[in-house]
């Protein structure tokens, strides 16, 4: 799959909520993926700042969109930044479920898109559960795939101007 054809997948299965294709079912690249998310996802539940992101791309051409501000986090340290105060905000380890994960890719690029629930006990002991969207999109660099931009995100109540974290999927 060429990188034209692979980002025109990408655009329209994020639009229209198609993405994964059967051809590349079980592939080494999507298993390859597959593993970099599993390694995050460990290191999230332990709220290991360096496990996370050791699976991000280093350097300024990171960019990420978070649920908090600023609008884009720009490079690794930013990010790494706003992981690490996301850890802060809990007290003890943090739960995280995965449904509908989509994961593409060719030799180079690939994306993954899921619904995300995480889930903990914030620092003042309250219980704190939602659902996230989140998309990643991964380049292999030095053989090696990293995530190089993440679009994590909530709906939004628009009569409200609130997110909508009491949705379930």
């Amino acid at each position: 799959m060429s990188r034209k054809t692979l980002l025109l997948t990408l655009i329209v299965s994020v639009l229209s909520g198609v993405g994964w294709h059967p051809a590349y079912a079980g592939s080494r690249e999507e298993a390859a993926i597959r593993a970099l998310i599993d390694r995050w996802t460990k290191a999230a539940q332990e709220k290991n700042v360096d496990g996370v992101m050791s699976i991000y791309q280093r350097g300024p051409s990171l960019v990420a969109y978070d649920l908090v501000p600023p609008l884009q986090y720009k490079g690794w340290d930013a990010y790494r930044a706003d992981y690490k105060a996301f850890f802060d905000h809990y007290d003890g380890p943090i739960e995280f479920e995965f449904r509908d994960l989509v994961i593409d890719a060719d030799a180079t690029f690939g994306y993954s898109h899921e619904l995300q629930r995480v889930s903990g006990t914030l620092k003042g002991g309250q219980k704190a559960a939602f659902w996230l969207r989140v998309t990643d999109v991964y380049h292999k660099i030095g053989g090696q795939w990293r995530v190089v931009h993440e679009h994590v995100s909530v709906p939004t109540n628009l009569e409200t101007g609130k997110a909508a974290l009491d949705l379930t999927p």
